[in-house]
């Protein structure tokens, strides 16, 4: 099964994050659906069922508190090659230290963690500078809430797009 480790959000957060998408200049793509916003701290791909038991187990022994994070800022990875719109997430870099050093002798640590929230995969735009133009004066005000769990999941591929499902959630102190 297709696995990953994530900070699923808040109803009321999705909401905000509603406003950001409907204000996204105009592309070719698809905004994230809300019931599907996630930051992902550690995408495990295919995984054997019987190996998830071993990391449900790994996942139960992080102690951590939960801590406040903030959507801060709007971006893209590449202004040559626009896929994909983020929103950072501040603070998590922690927990995810956390989640790879749990799953270290099974999972290779993360290379490159950057704590975002993927809100829309971009196929194409008409222009692009005005696209990145637009981007850019996008000021977000700053959306902050607790993270207080973190989840494992399965992802399902259907051609209707992602159907993601709770495996197990894991409660901060």
């Amino acid at each position: 099964m297709r696995a990953f480790i994530s900070i699923n959000i808040p109803e009321e957060i999705k909401k905000e994050i509603k406003k950001i998408q409907d204000s996204l200049p105009e592309f070719f793509g698809k905004k994230t659906e809300l019931e599907n916003l996630h930051l992902t701290l550690k995408f495990l791909g295919e995984t054997e069922e019987k190996r998830i038991e071993e990391i449900k187990e790994k996942l139960r022994e992080i102690k951590i508190e939960k801590f406040k994070t903030e959507i801060d800022e709007i971006g893209i990875f590449s202004p040559n090659f626009i896929r994909i719109v983020w929103l950072h997430m501040k603070d998590c870099d922690n927990l995810q230290k956390q989640i790879d050093n749990a799953l270290k002798n099974l999972f290779k640590p993360e290379k490159r963690f950057m704590s975002h929230l993927t809100i829309a995969r971009v196929k194409g735009v008409k222009d692009k500078k005005r696209f990145l133009q637009e981007l850019k004066k996008r000021k977000i005000e700053k959306i902050k809430f607790i993270v207080d769990k973190f989840y494992l999941m399965k992802s399902e591929l259907t051609a209707e797009g992602p159907r993601y499902s709770v495996l197990e959630e894991y409660n901060l102190s």
